[in-house]
């Protein structure tokens, strides 16, 4: 029984401890943005913390106390249910184990340009607003990022007038899917990895294209092409280290 009621507390308190630690050392050491916004750190702290509040106050219950349901158990059938769904739960807390110890030791890691692709639906990326195009037409452009360029390309009803538009931009080479010699590519998060969508701009650039998932520093101007869609003219395409920060929100 004693070993039962170890494992349950496991389960409970030490499964949410490790998670909370976790993310709570990500954050500490300014990785937290790695999976999440960082507009939503505060939240992913906060509920760190109460976690731990929680793991902490349920470690002063006797060892036991989760077992008792203020209910008889006599009944055989019953003791039958509750085996089995014993059963699957040390199932289920084993898997969660595993999966937590990984993740407490495992250094944290971008996600891929191979995931960025498949995850590339085929559609127009509408990671911007209106507002975004209406000052991508008549605004300062030089703090946009390649999700900014990637709604101006697809959303663009007058191409002409971002004709000229200087654009340096940071991200990794994916094959071309529309245009140009490779596509610019940097995935897009909304709250956290699990929404994370590519977005891309076509590169027109001479001499050798980029591997696939090398970062790159592309500097250069947008221009149309002959069929009307915009693609930037790439005078410069410069290799550089995967920043710090490998996303945009």
């Amino acid at each position: 029984m004693r070993r039962k009621s170890v494992v349950t507390r496991w389960l409970g308190a030490g499964l949410a401890s490790v998670l909370g630690v976790v993310t709570l050392t990500l954050a500490l050491t300014g990785r937290l943005g790695l999976y999440v916004n960082p507009a939503s750190s505060w939240f992913a702290v906060g509920m760190a913390a109460l976690l731990l509040v929680g793991a902490v106050l349920s470690c002063l219950l006797p060892l036991g106390a989760e077992e008792d349901h203020g209910h008889d158990h006599g009944d055989h059938d019953h003791d039958h249910d509750h085996e089995g769904i014993g059963v699957m739960a040390l199932t289920g807390g084993a898997v969660a184990s595993v999966v937590a110890v990984a993740v407490l030791v495992t250094p944290p890691a971008t996600l891929s340009a191979q995931l960025a692709m498949s995850r590339d639906a085929g559609a127009p990326p509408l990671f911007a607003g209106s507002d975004t195009v209406s000052l991508a037409a008549s605004g300062d452009t030089s703090h946009f990022g390649v999700g900014d360029w990637a709604s101006v390309f697809a959303t663009a009803t007058n191409p002409d007038s971002f004709e000229g538009d200087p654009v340096t931009l940071i991200g990794f080479a994916t094959p071309a899917s529309n245009g140009g010699n490779f596509d610019l590519t940097r995935l897009i998060i909304t709250h956290c990895v699990i929404d994370a969508r590519p977005a891309s701009v076509p590169i027109a650039a001479t001499g050798k294209v980029p591997s696939t998932g090398t970062w790159v520093t592309v500097t250069g101007k947008v221009r149309t092409t002959s069929n009307g869609t915009l693609e930037i003219d790439a005078t410069s395409v410069q290799p550089v280290p995967q920043p710090k920060d490998p996303y945009e929100y």
